[in-house]
């Protein structure tokens, strides 16, 4: 059996964003339980770009890079982890893991809206559909007053929104910007410089910085799980993604994630699963459907070829 090229590594790719990254919202929101947002995701970020350096050079992977591409690196790890990632986090002090993962499902839009504007690209039919069958999924979630009535949901809502136009401009940002050629390093000098911002801004608003002697069990385990999956691999498989398919299309891995996110917030931290937030769910991968079915049916049409 002869995969085309490319096409293991991107199944593999879009498995680690829709899964891997819809389980880092119950991580993160168990490290908020106890660590403020920023001074967390900036030990997460720096920790794992760390990581990353030492393993390039014992695979001696190496790590020069030209000015442009530093310079760029440190405007994708802003929109990306300091903006996009910082808010995220600490909104998670404000709303349900699965609330902020359905939420984010509105990235799409955002990112073909942004093509439209920036590029003047034309949005297919079929991608338009998809959007705005998304939409009326995140109406579904948003309209539900039992939720939105909580302190401070509305603050979460906003850091949120917040965050999908950071995600989605750093989204067309690095398709067409010169970054390292090695994915592994690309994600590394992001993580590192992104990190470095969110510990400073983290110093800035005077966070408190809590002892790694007093962290608890459980945000140890969920700091490392996201430093190894949620910050290597799956980043790493993002930023590869973004070069070999289109922008509007790695964006529908926030559609997926809100699935995992529901499920793994219900299981390990009691959170509310309605019967309107599934509806929600399930409206939501339907938009999924409608925006990346062509690019699946093609993609199968040709692994089945080389079978």
């Amino acid at each position: 059996m002869k995969l085309p090229k490319g096409g293991l590594y991107i199944l593999l790719s879009f498995f680690s964003i829709y899964v891997i990254w819809g389980s880092t919202y119950l991580l993160n929101k168990i490290l908020v339980s106890q660590l403020a947002p920023l001074y967390a995701a900036s030990i997460r970020f720096i920790t794992a770009s760390i990581l990353i350096f030492v393993i390039a050079k014992i695979l001696r992977i190496p790590l020069r890079i030209t000015k442009p591409q530093l310079r760029n690196t440190v405007i994708a790890g802003f929109l990306f982890l300091t903006l996009g990632n910082g808010l995220v986090v600490w909104a998670l002090k404000f709303v349900d893991s699965g609330f902020a993962a359905l939420e984010i499902s509105a990235q799409p839009l955002v990112v073909l809206i942004l093509l439209r504007i920036l590029e003047g690209k034309k949005i297919k039919p079929m991608s338009i559909l998809g959007v705005i069958i998304g939409c009326i999924g995140i109406y579904l979630l948003v309209s539900q007053q039992e939720l939105i009535g909580r302190e401070g949901t509305v603050t979460g809502m906003i850091m949120i929104f917040i965050c999908m136009l950071s995600w989605a401009y750093g989204s067309l940002f690095v398709a067409k910007a010169d970054l390292p050629t090695n994915f592994f390093v690309n994600t590394g000098y992001q993580m590192l410089f992104g990190g470095s911002m969110l510990l400073v801004a983290s110093f800035a608003i005077g966070e408190d910085r809590l002892a790694f002697s007093i962290w608890n069990t459980e945000v140890i385990y969920s700091m490392l799980m996201l430093i190894v999956f949620g910050s290597i691999v799956a980043f790493t498989a993002f930023n590869y993604l973004l070069s070999m398919v289109s922008p509007e299309k790695v964006a529908t891995s926030t559609y997926v994630n809100p699935i995992v996110a529901l499920i793994l917030g219900w299981y390990f931290l009691n959170e509310t699963i309605s019967t309107q937030s599934i509806i929600a769910a399930a409206v939501l991968l339907t938009g999924v459907y409608f925006i990346n079915t062509k690019k699946v049916i093609t993609l199968f049409k040709r692994f089945n070829k080389n079978m």
